[in-house]
């Protein structure tokens, strides 16, 4: 047995130990009801629509993946037992026997060679999937449970990118729309919930899937609210009309540490909170919320100069922002991984805050008196967004760029966005534990066919990063990988393609007779939840 395998044989044990003495435990509380409220809303049912937190955590309820993660985010036997490449260009997956979908049809390699198909092919989807499928070229079906996928080159990542692919039931999903996932109509999986009833933007009722393959819930009926309101999602835990919350308000963090009803779970995320910037208009064309101090258009797009970038970045303060406005539950950032994540670059440190040479670097620039501009963010997305786009713009306007602060919900904020109608937006990004996930999505040219770029909504672009890039993808020796990731990080950061801000603590707070595990990718699932005493046992 090669190395890979038994490693993945190890894993799939242990798992399976794990769950035979969870599901023990947990068994005399299978008759209640889990009430949860969490702090952004789900967009979409359909798992390949929207690449967004909200919505893989749901997918992840609803429907299963080949190579599931683990609250760390490294990779364990999902749908597929046991991975390995056969050859340079060809990986192959061994599947999990026995699964059924919700509606009792039998899950095999022709779901895994349907989905593979569908993912890129997903209309209107505001933050495609594609670029995890792209690499493959060919899907040979070896047997009902085994399935080769080939590619053009050497795809070390692929199994790390099937980890947010969620497999799809070939018979009932053929030809179904993204609204009928909504609808409730299609959304049906292996995962461990099976939908009851989805109330868009407001909540979704679950109920446990008994016939499921893996750890079984600890509880049968699952209501999950969507409360983006932070005062209201305490409140109703406090109050007791929920039991679980996400995206713990940090003004609410004392209150709750001393209030011996509830308890808090956290970790250290892998969200980057970053402000994006204009770099579709040409350095000679007006950016759309750019203008002088007396709201003339300025015939140019200051943000194409990287000296304006740099001094954009070196004047905000992202100690003040994650002491004051987040109150601690945030760690400033320079790049987009934590300390200790494959791919972390050592001397890449947050910013220095230097206002006086943001101010010389401004007029080196151009622009001694500065310019207007308008900061847009989301105000019901992520933890103090709209707070943390208010201090950034205080700082921007001490420093002779006046700056105006426009938040508004999530979905105008992110379609706008989508659009590329700003000049400057606060975002974030949760990453997958290795840097060419950020750098695909986020930095990479963009490119529809390729699937590159797909939330570069700055349409930044830079062809000596796109070529680090596309070596790494290639490369089979990790060393040599995590080396080319690197040096793609440095130029990107160097060139100032986003402004990092600072990577989210992610924190959630529920009442005392319940435990949870978190996670470091920050989704909120109800099988990671489960009774107290049962964890204690």
């Amino acid at each position: 047995m090669s190395a890979t395998l038994r490693r993945n044989a190890s894993v799939a044990a242990g798992a399976a130990a794990l769950a035979l003495a969870v599901l023990g435990a947990a068994a005399p509380a299978r008759a209640q009801t889990l009430t949860m409220a969490v702090g952004a809303p789900v967009t979409s049912l359909d798992p390949h629509y929207h690449q967004l937190s909200p919505n893989n955590a749901v997918a992840d309820m609803i429907f299963d993946r080949l190579i599931n993660t683990d609250n760390l985010s490294r990779m364990v036997p999902g749908l597929a037992v046991e991975w390995r490449a056969v050859e340079p260009t060809v990986w192959e997956f061994r599947l999990r026997p026995g699964v059924r979908f919700h509606n009792g049809n039998p899950f095999t390699a022709e779901d895994v060679a349907f989905t593979l198909q569908r993912v890129p092919n997903v209309p209107n989807s505001p933050s495609s999937f594609a670029a995890y499928v792209r690499p493959i070229r060919g899907v040979e079906i070896v047997d009902p449970l085994t399935i080769r996928l080939r590619t053009a080159a050497p795809a070390p990542l692929l199994p790390q990118d099937l980890t947010n692919v969620r497999i799809l039931d070939r018979e009932t999903h053929e030809g179904a729309a993204t609204e009928d996932y909504n609808s409730g109509r299609a959304a049906v999986g292996t995962g461990p919930w099976r939908v009851v009833q989805h109330r868009s933007g407001d909540r979704i009722e679950f109920e446990r899937n008994d016939g499921y393959w893996g750890e079984k819930p600890a509880f049968q009926r699952v209501t999950y609210r969507m409360i983006t309101n932070d005062a209201a999602r305490t409140a109703a835990l406090l109050a007791g009309d929920v039991e679980f919350i996400d995206q713990v308000p940090t003004s609410d963090l004392a209150k709750l540490r001393a209030d011996q009803r509830v308890t808090l779970s956290e970790i250290t995320g892998l969200r980057l909170i970053f402000l994006g910037l204009d770099h579709l208009r040409a350095p000679n064309e007006n950016s759309p919320f750019v203008t002088d101090h007396e709201g003339r258009p300025l015939g140019r797009n200051p943000l194409r100069d990287v000296r304006v970038r740099r001094a954009l970045s070196m004047a905000i303060d992202r100690q003040a922002i994650t002491q004051r406005v987040m109150e601690g539950a945030a760690t400033p950032a320079g790049q987009f991984l934590p300390q200790g994540v494959f791919s972390h670059v050592p001397e890449l440190t947050p910013p220095r805050f230097d206002p006086e040479g943001a101010r010389r670097l401004l007029a080196e620039a151009g622009y001694p008196q500065g310019f207007r501009i308008t900061l847009h963010s989301p105000n019901d997305r992520y933890i103090n967004d709209a707070r943390i786009a208010q201090a950034v713009g205080q700082m921007w306007t001490r420093i002779g760029v006046r700056t105006a602060v426009e938040a508004q919900t999530w979905t105008t904020f992110i379609a706008r966005a989508g659009r590329q109608e700003f000049s400057a937006h606060l975002i974030g990004w949760g990453s997958n534990p290795e840097g060419s996930h950020p750098l695909r999505n986020i930095i990479a040219t963009y490119n529809r066919e390729r699937g590159f770029g797909a939330s570069n909504r700055g349409r930044y672009s830079n062809p000596e990063v796109d070529a680090l890039i596309e070596q790494a993808l290639v490369e089979m020796d990790e060393e040599k990988r995590e080396r080319i990731l690197q040096e793609a990080q440095r130029k990107a950061f160097e060139d100032v393609a986003i402004i990092p801000l600072h990577i989210q603590t992610n924190i959630w707070a529920m009442r005392r007779h319940l435990a949870h595990t978190p996670r470091n990718d920050e989704l909120t699932r109800a099988q990671d939840v489960r009774p107290a005493n049962a964890a204690a046992r």
